[in-house]
């Protein structure tokens, strides 16, 4: 998802127009998102907008379909095909852990939980990953409340971490230091 490069005027798509504007949310939020900013940063006139969109709201609510379904069929959908849920967990982790975009725009989303638009979304998402953990957990040999608390744990650390990272601006860890965070979570929350 990557509005910087610039298609040609004539091909600029919906799909442009969604990525440009979840890039411009995960830089300055919910609240930046404006057709003309969009526009300027896209090359084009504010009238490709109104080719594909009637509203900034049409859009957002596009975008935020795009940011969702992108964590439904490129995270979560390939990670279900690994069969042991101990090695599903743990490559879980790992990729989650290196996918800063979706994270950008995650944390953005937190900060505008006020917002009509966003505060189904998110609810959408929280409860598909809370399910898919308490599954993978309760798969790994956990109880199923055990299973529950585990994965709100697990889910609570990850939404924790981005409001610490991305929010709060707490120094940028050490590459180092961050593998080393994510296998402490890994041993920590993943039941041997």
């Amino acid at each position: 998802m990557n509005a910087s490069a610039k298609p040609e005027r004539s091909r600029l798509s919906a799909e442009n127009w969604e990525d440009a504007a979840l890039e411009l949310m995960a830089e300055q939020g919910v609240g930046a998102l404006a057709v003309e900013a969009l526009a300027r940063r896209l090359g084009v006139t504010k009238g490709s907008f109104y080719w594909h969109f009637r509203t900034r709201e049409a859009l957002l609510k596009a975008a935020l379909e795009r940011w969702e379904q992108y964590g439904e069929r490129e995270v979560i959908a390939q990670i279900e095909t690994i069969a042991d849920p101990r090695v599903r967990l743990v490559e879980l982790f790992r990729r989650v852990a290196h996918e800063v975009q979706p994270h950008k725009v995650y944390a953005a989303l937190l900060k505008a939980l006020d917002h009509p638009l966003v505060v189904p979304v998110m609810a959408r998402v929280s409860q598909r990953r809370t399910e898919f953990l308490t599954t993978a957990f309760r798969e790994a040999g956990l109880p199923p409340k055990e299973a529950l608390n585990r994965a709100r744990l697990t889910y609570a650390a990850y939404v924790g971490f981005l409001q610490l990272h991305f929010t709060l601006g707490l120094p940028r860890m050490s590459h180092e230091d961050f593998e080393a965070y994510v296998e402490h979570m890994i041993g920590t929350l993943i039941p041997a």
